[in-house]
């Protein structure tokens, strides 16, 4: 048994702490700063996140019924709220943003060799976007509709352990197709998207960077059939084709031939149309890969039902993504404790079991493996038996 460390202090040893200290200086994080240091700051923010905090008064008052246990966890005092406040007012959101960057690295590293089940040895991304709902009044600066205020989260789920690649935060006018402009695009990556990035000029800039899509086509395409090629309508593939767009801008944007294939869902009867830029890979491979694209939504809705990120500790633009961007901090943390320590528990295992034991004393390893023992009721030989059989 550990008798030492919190399970909080041993989860927060899997910060680059160096290179962290490197962020901070970057963006002057503890210039005349006095009480409440940038690596304090995050623990903070990452202790909300993993006890699932309710608000800044839920933080203080939680840490504070600890207060033996305060300084092995990282915390030269107590935490106050109103300090906590200012700091998410006022430390700038992009330290934790380079942070979650350095911690993505890491976690895409040590995933690497997970298997698809595809075959395919190619890096695939799934790319999506979810939208929070914000409350108008409260945060103006979040742009979406004349009634209510969004802030819009843009990823790129790299489907090898579903590791977000690239996270972009922006109010809830930011069309999808934007983000595309954002991406470097790498080459002999499959890039599998929905029909909200339609974009032929953007997705012919993938095709001519070496990279490949797969993509849902919409209902108002309009193609002329160039060559059909063979297809064995028992794997649900009703056809596969080359086409070119007609239209005068669609023809312009992409003026190569795609591949166009028409494939019937077996589970459920329903006929979809998908388009990729990729001639070799076969038609079943294409539409088991846009099947994987459900990843990004999963992740979308793990973190929203898992973490806090639905509602905020504060109302400012600063304070928002501080808190998102440490969301995302915690979440590939855990994935990244989940493959170094060999763990067979799921993230929301890991997750759940770190939220009421956070303050335990004990191996973390120990603490967040599945208990496979069974309790079993032993006879007690001193005991008189009343009744027989």
């Amino acid at each position: 048994m550990n008798i030492g460390k919190t399970l909080f202090a041993q989860v927060m040893e899997f910060i680059p702490w160096s290179s962290f200290s490197r962020i901070v200086k970057r963006y002057q994080g503890d210039a005349g700063v006095r009480s409440l240091s940038a690596a304090e700051h995050f623990r903070v923010m990452a202790f909300a996140q993993l006890t699932w905090r309710e608000s800044l008064r839920d933080i203080e008052a939680s840490l504070g019924a600890n207060p033996s246990k305060l300084y092995s966890m990282g915390f030269r005092s107590l935490i106050k709220k109103s300090t906590l406040a200012d700091a998410n007012e006022r430390r700038d959101w992009r330290i934790w943003a380079d942070l979650a960057a350095v911690l993505i690295r890491r976690a895409r590293k040590i995933y690497i060799e997970e298997d698809l089940g595809l075959d395919l040895k190619n890096t695939v991304y799934a790319l999506d976007s979810s939208t929070i709902d914000l409350c108008m009044s409260l945060f103006p600066w979040a742009l979406f509709r004349s009634t209510k205020s969004a802030v819009k989260i843009h990823t790129l789920l790299d489907l090898r352990g579903a590791i977000p690649a690239f996270i972009y935060l922006s109010d809830g006018k930011t069309h999808d197709t934007k983000v595309l402009d954002m991406l470097v695009f790498e080459p002999g990556a499959f890039y599998v998207m929905d029909r909200g990035y339609m974009d032929f000029q953007r997705l012919f800039r993938l095709h001519q960077a070496g990279a490949f899509f797969v993509t849902r086509a919409k209902n108002n395409l309009r193609a002329r059939r160039v060559y059909s090629a063979p297809t064995d309508r028992s794997t649900g593939v009703i056809a596969d084709q080359r086409v070119m767009l007609e239209g005068f801008y669609a023809s312009q944007d992409y003026p190569e031939h795609i591949r166009r294939i028409r494939f019937a869902d077996p589970a459920t009867g329903q006929t979809l149309i998908f388009l990729t830029n990729n001639t070799s890979l076969p038609a079943t491979t294409i539409a088991a890969l846009y099947k994987n694209r459900w990843q990004v939504e999963l992740f979308f809705k793990w973190i929203k039902q898992h973490l806090r990120i639905k509602h905020f500790f504060g109302t400012s633009e600063n304070a928002v993504k501080t808190q998102i961007w440490s969301a995302v901090c915690t979440y590939v943390l855990i994935a990244i404790i989940k493959k170094e320590l060999q763990l067979n528990a799921s993230l929301y295992t890991c997750l759940q079991i770190l939220s009421v034991c956070i303050f335990e004393k004990t191996e973390l390893s120990c603490a967040l493996q599945p208990n496979d023992y069974t309790m079993k009721i032993q006879d007690n030989p001193n005991q008189l038996i009343l009744f027989s059989n």
